[in-house]
C-alpha cells in the first residue's frame, strides 16, 4: 500500500459533503471510509490543468480560501499561562498582566477583568491578552484576575467560521490571584536623598525613571534601580553611625518626619501609604526639602556644649546646660517632634515642689526634654531638669534650624 493509502484526515461534516458532491459530479463513487483519500484526490482534480501533466498555480482567490480554511479553529481555547502566576506574592504592581492561550485571540474577544480596578487597557497580541496599567497597583494589594468563559467568554480568531462545536471557545471561566509586594526601603532612601531630606546624595549608576514617569516611579518603588550614596561633607563622623543602607535607621526616621511635616501628614516617622503617595507626587513635581538638613550634638563633656550643623556646615557652637544627677538628660539620638516659640513649662522639682517657668525657642526631642532658652548666671555644666538649656542669643539662632525631624544627639562625657 502506498503512503497515501494509509493516510487519514478527519474533516468537518460540511467539508465532507462538499467533497462528495464535487466527486459525484465527476462520476466518482465515494465511501465514508475513504474520505481522507478522496479528499486528496479531489485536491489533485481541482489543481490539475486539462491536457497537461503539470499542476497549475493556485489562483489568489483559491489561496485566500485555503488560508481562511486553515485559520478556522478546530480545538477549544485553552489557558496556557497567567503572568503573574496564580497565588504569586511580592509582585511588582506596576508590571503588565498577561494571559496566554493555545491559539490566536479574536480582536473583538471579551477581555479578562481585574479587581480592584485600576486605570489601564487590555490588548490582544497574538495568543496573549495583555493588560498595561496606567500606573499600577500600590503595595500589599491582593489582585484577582477573572477570565470569562462559556458562550459569552473569550474566543479565538475565526470562531464565526467554524462548524466544530466548542472550537475556539474557552469552555469555562477561570480565576487567579496575586499579591503585590512592599515598597523598598532602598528606594525610600533614594527618593529622600534626591529631595534633600538626607545628609547623603544618591546617584544612579544606570537608567533611572524620570520624575514625571508615574508608572516607572511606581515600578522603582518595588524594584529600585542601582546607584551610589555619598555623604555630604562637613558633618561629624558620629552621624554616619546612624545610617544603614537599605535598612530602616535613625536618619530615615528623622527624614520621614521632616517630610511628613512639610507635606501636612501625621509625624510618626513611618513611611506608610500616605507618605509614599506624597513622596511620589513630590518627585514628580520637584518639591524638594525647603528647610535643609540639620543635625545637633549636645556634649556632656566639660564644658557642656551644643553644636549644630546645617547642610554640611557648622552653624552654631555654644555653651549649654544638661540635666542634674536627680533629673538627667537621656543619652541617645532623637528627632525633634514638637516646637514652640514661647511656652510656660510646668512640672515638679526633685524636692517635690511645682514649677512653672517661661521659656523661649523650644524644640522637644525626647519626651519632656527640649532644647530651649533658660536664664542662668552661667552655662556649660549640669543645671537643668533634663533639658538642654541655652543662652538667649544661642537659643534664638538654634531654633530656626531645629525643625521637625532634625536629629539631636546627647552624648555622655
Amino acid at each position: 500500500m502506498s503512503r497515501l493509502g494509509s493516510f487519514r484526515i478527519q474533516l468537518p461534516a460540511a467539508s465532507q459533503r462538499r467533497i462528495h458532491t464535487a466527486l459525484r459530479q465527476r462520476g466518482v463513487v465515494v465511501t465514508a471510509s475513504g474520505a481522507g483519500l478522496v479528499m486528496l484526490a479531489s485536491i489533485a482534480i481541482a489543481v490539475a490543468a486539462p491536457g497537461s501533466g503539470h499542476a497549475a498555480a493556485m489562483s489568489p482567490a483559491g489561496h485566500a480560501a485555503a488560508q481562511a480554511q486553515a485559520d478556522v479553529p478546530v480545538t477549544p481555547l485553552q489557558i496556557m499561562s497567567v503572568t503573574p502566576a496564580d497565588s504569586a506574592h511580592n509582585v511588582n504592581g506596576a508590571l503588565p498582566v498577561k494571559v496566554s492561550f493555545n491559539q490566536p485571540l479574536a480582536t473583538n474577544s471579551p477581555m479578562p477583568t481585574l479587581s480592584p480596578k485600576i486605570a489601564g487597557s487590555w490588548a490582544v497580541n497574538g495568543d496573549d491578552a495583555v493588560f498595561t496599567p496606567a500606573t499600577g497597583y500600590t503595595e500589599d494589594t491582593k489582585v484577582t484576575i477573572k477570565i470569562p468563559g462559556g458562550a459569552g467568554g473569550m474566543q479565538a480568531e475565526g470562531v464565526g467560521q467554524t462548524t466544530i462545536a466548542g472550537a475556539g471557545l474557552l469552555a469555562s471561566s477561570a480565576k487567579d490571584t496575586f499579591t503585590t509586594g512592599s515598597y523598598s526601603t532602598m528606594r525610600l532612601q533614594q527618593l529622600l536623598a534626591q529631595l534633600g531630606y538626607l545628609p547623603l546624595r544618591w546617584t544612579p549608576t544606570s537608567t533611572s525613571p524620570v520624575p514625571g514617569d508615574a508608572s516607572g516611579q511606581l515600578s522603582a518603588a518595588y524594584d529600585p534601580p542601582p546607584g551610589t550614596f555619598t555623604w555630604q561633607p562637613g558633618y561629624p563622623s558620629i552621624l554616619r553611625t546612624f545610617w544603614s543602607k537599605g535598612k530602616g535607621n535613625l536618619i530615615d526616621d528623622g527624614a520621614v518626619r521632616s517630610f511628613e511635616w512639610q507635606h501636612g501628614l501625621t509625624m510618626d516617622g513611618d513611611a506608610g501609604p500616605l507618605v509614599w503617595k506624597a513622596l511620589l507626587t513630590a518627585i514628580a513635581r520637584g518639591q524638594d526639602n525647603q528647610h535643609g538638613y540639620t543635625y545637633a550634638l549636645a556634649s556632656e563633656a566639660s564644658p557642656e556644649t551644643l553644636t549644630i550643623w546645617h547642610n554640611g556646615q557648622m552653624v552654631l557652637r555654644t555653651l549649654a546646660n544638661t540635666g542634674i544627677p536627680a533629673a538627667p538628660t537621656a543619652i541617645g539620638t532623637f528627632p525633634v517632634y514638637l516646637r514652640y516659640h514661647y511656652q510656660v513649662m510646668k512640672g515638679i522639682n526633685p524636692d517635690g515642689t511645682p514649677y512653672a517657668d517661661p521659656v523661649w525657642y523650644v524644640s522637644y526631642f525626647n519626651s519632656g526634654m527640649a532644647v530651649h532658652y533658660f536664664p542662668r548666671y552661667s552655662y556649660g555644666f549640669p543645671q537643668s531638669l533634663g533639658c538642654v538649656e541655652l543662652p538667649w542669643d544661642s537659643a534664638a539662632k538654634a531654633w530656626p534650624y531645629l525643625t521637625y525631624g532634625s536629629l539631636v544627639t546627647v552624648q555622655a562625657a
